[in-house]
């Protein structure tokens, strides 16, 4: 123990004499006021064909981003509420993310609470920016957000490979890992996202999972066409549990958008893990919707109007109509003190 104690403190000693000597090196400024958010998204939802109704908001949630050096950076995001819960989370469990991030050269290397990569444009989005009910069971039942670690390598401008090393959000046991290996490219008009994943839920026991998100982008006409595959045998891989999904969409300039998906999600009532709802569980859920996305301000892209429609192969149908509203604490502080300072 006394030589395992001894190796690591050699070993911090010599990481932090080694990030003394880059931070040495660079000359640059750096801003330390961090970027200070809070985001919300309201609106009536219509229920169909029972034509039940209600207003409500989808949550609220604090962002901050800063750096404390020029390499080295953070990122929190914190749910204040949220009403997809059946009780609120709290403390860190109301934390989405919470991380650090050291660059040098071509990596980057961040420890804290994460978001798993799974290579799907869907399950990437942001969660006001998803509507629910257009997305599949695993992007409701799945906890992307999960501490650990992770490793960035940049081998070109438009290319990253992603390796985490986390808790495992099927964990039923203390111990339980996740390994997640994603690939994000950028040729222009097509855009690869994929990863391969391990998530441990048992002793000896994984969900393996191959993901294949593909984003194509031609002037305004946008659409993704993605595939996911889990087992916990590879023998049933692509059999078991699978989506496909498409995504179009079309951008009239930057103020409109139309869009639209269709998903199918296959499981089997087999299945060692649980990733849908009871109801949806052992066959498929399709799933399907179409709407669109207002910025009303020419030069403030931080109010949205949505509207949309949703449905699914199990009679669910919903309208819903709403406004994403980011206020941008930061700026309106600065804002603020340069009036006062003028007066």
């Amino acid at each position: 123990m006394k030589k395992l104690l001894a190796f690591l403190w050699v070993a911090l000693m010599t990481a932090g004499s080694a990030l003394r000597a880059q931070e040495a090196e660079t000359s640059e400024a750096t801003d330390l006021i961090p970027d200070i958010y809070l985001d919300s998204r309201v609106g009536y939802t219509h229920e169909l064909p029972d034509g039940t109704g209600r207003f409500g908001a989808t949550g609220l949630y604090l962002d901050i981003n800063g750096y404390l050096s020029p390499r080295l950076s953070y990122s929190f995001n914190q749910i204040l509420a949220a009403d997809y819960f059946d009780v609120m989370p709290n403390g860190f469990d109301a934390t989405q993310w919470l991380n650090f991030t050291y660059e040098v050269s071509d990596f980057a290397f961040t420890m804290g609470k994460l978001s798993s990569n799974v290579g799907n444009y869907e399950y990437d989005a942001d969660v006001l920016d998803a509507y629910f009910d257009m997305n599949s069971m695993f992007y409701n039942m799945f906890d992307c957000y999960q501490w650990g670690l992770q490793a960035d390598w940049y081998p070109s401008e438009d290319h990253s490979l992603i390796f985490q090393f986390t808790n495992s959000p099927l964990a039923t046991a203390g111990s339980q890992f996740a390994y997640n290996l994603a690939w994000r490219g950028d040729w222009g008009c097509y855009q690869p996202y994929w990863s391969a994943n391990l998530w441990q839920f048992g002793k000896g026991e994984y969900m393996k999972g191959i993901n294949f998100g593909n984003r194509f982008q031609f002037n305004g006409l946008g659409f993704d066409l993605e595939y996911m595959a889990r087992a916990a045998d590879m023998k049933t891989m692509f059999r078991d549990d699978f989506n496909l999904i498409f995504s179009p969409s079309y951008s009239f300039g930057e103020w409109v958008r139309l869009f639209g998906k269709f998903g199918w999600e296959h499981t089997s009532e087999e299945l060692p893990y649980d990733l849908a709802y009871e109801e949806y569980k052992g066959g498929d859920y399709i799933y399907y919707g179409a709407g669109i996305e207002v910025f009303p301000f020419a030069e403030c892209r931080d109010v949205r109007l949505h509207a949309y429609w949703s449905g699914n192969n199990y009679g669910d149908n919903l309208l819903n109509i709403g406004l994403r509203w980011k206020f941008d604490i930061t700026s309106t502080a600065k804002k603020l003190l340069s009036r006062i300072s003028d007066n």
